[in-house]
């Protein structure tokens, strides 16, 4: 008999996947790669929530995991994932430079502010009032994750590629059953997917499109993620990527000509130098209008769990959260109340 069952293998489902590894539990991976918001996430790793001026909830801790885990990760495929690079936000008048100094003053906000105003010049951008200097930020490459992990449970036979048929699943006591599978639990890690999900399709996972470029631009030489209506991230050879649009009303993995043009426009204001769009992608985030991740049991089967509702910083949360699901799972360490999904009782329809 397996131990668990993971259905989804991005963010969530790896992080899941490498916390039952580290407690030498047994698994199989089920993903027929229908959700591709981990593939084009923009990765960042970013403490600070710079609109507001605000810490993410739980920052230091997730960070902290999220480093170890993605070493982790990186020693064992030979492989560099995590990739520590300051994020630069831009300033735009005296005031911003002003209001970036009050915030820096807040006790929970002043390890991850720099009081120094960066002047550096960059080739391609006019900062006539520099920039404010974010610590502790950088971005996890998501698509050698995605592709070297992939690999990874390919060659040791815990991924199947089919698609999950929920109406096969048997649900006993003490175990569930799965065409010619036996599992103690099964864990439910699909991002927008979970709208298929019979089990859990009461929750409220609203899930918002991001559009993002890879652009071609030889004259920049950045060497820093710069933060204003959009990031630019730097890949080497010339090559930046270059996000992200939100849209609430579009729930496809279709790259749109607004969210083209949008970008466009969000980069002219920020670049003055020419660019070329080699790539435009799009997918959906699984978000949640609290802002807070989907984790726990269902209420009527304590076999089947899930973990989902990362929305935009996965690559900080996912680590954190898999380990929060397992100790809930095998001992028993009750959930944070903001992220279990006990908090969306009232949404279920009476069985």
């Amino acid at each position: 008999m397996q131990d668990y069952i993971i259905v989804g293998s991005g963010l969530a489902g790896i992080a899941f996947a490498e916390t039952l590894l580290q407690h030498g539990k047994s698994f199989i991976v089920f993903d027929n790669h229908s959700q591709n918001s981990t593939q084009i996430a923009g990765g960042l790793y970013n403490p600070v929530i710079l609109k507001r001026f605000s810490q993410v909830w739980n920052a230091n801790s997730q960070l902290e995991i999220a480093h170890k885990t993605y070493k982790d990760i990186e020693q064992k495929l030979s492989i560099q994932l995590d990739y520590k690079v300051p994020i630069y936000r831009k300033f735009f008048s005296v005031e911003e430079q002003n209001n970036w100094f009050t915030a820096s003053d807040k006790p929970n906000l002043a390890p991850f502010l720099s009081t120094n105003i960066v002047h550096k010049k960059y080739n391609g951008i006019d900062s006539p009032f520099g920039y404010g200097e974010v610590l502790n930020t950088g971005y996890v490459d998501t698509i050698t994750l995605l592709n070297e992990y992939h690999q990874y449970l390919k060659k040791n036979n815990w991924l199947n590629e089919n698609a999950f048929d929920y109406a096969a699943l048997k649900i006993f006591d003490d175990h569930i059953e799965y065409q010619n599978l036996k599992t103690r639990h099964i864990v439910f890690a699909e991002g927008f997917g979970m709208h298929s999900n019979p089990f859990f399709d009461y929750l409220p996972l609203d899930g918002t499109k991001g559009e993002l470029f890879i652009i071609k631009a030889p004259e920049l030489d950045l060497d820093v993620i710069i933060n204003t209506s959009v990031f630019v991230l730097p890949l080497g050879n010339h090559l930046y990527k270059v996000g992200a649009t939100y849209n609430w009303d579009d729930k496809t993995n279709i790259p749109t000509d607004e969210g083209r043009q949008e970008l466009i426009d969000r980069i002219k204001e920020l670049l003055n130098c020419d660019f070329e769009i080699i790539e435009h992608l799009a997918g959906v985030r699984p978000t949640v209008k609290d802002r807070r991740p989907l984790l726990g049991t269902h209420p009527n089967h304590k076999n089947i769990h899930i973990l989902n509702g990362l929305g935009t910083r996965g690559v900080m949360l996912a680590p954190a959260m898999a380990m929060d699901l397992y100790d809930y799972i095998e001992n028993n360490k009750p959930l944070e109340k903001a992220i279990d999904i006990k908090r969306y009782n009232s949404l279920r329809k009476a069985d």
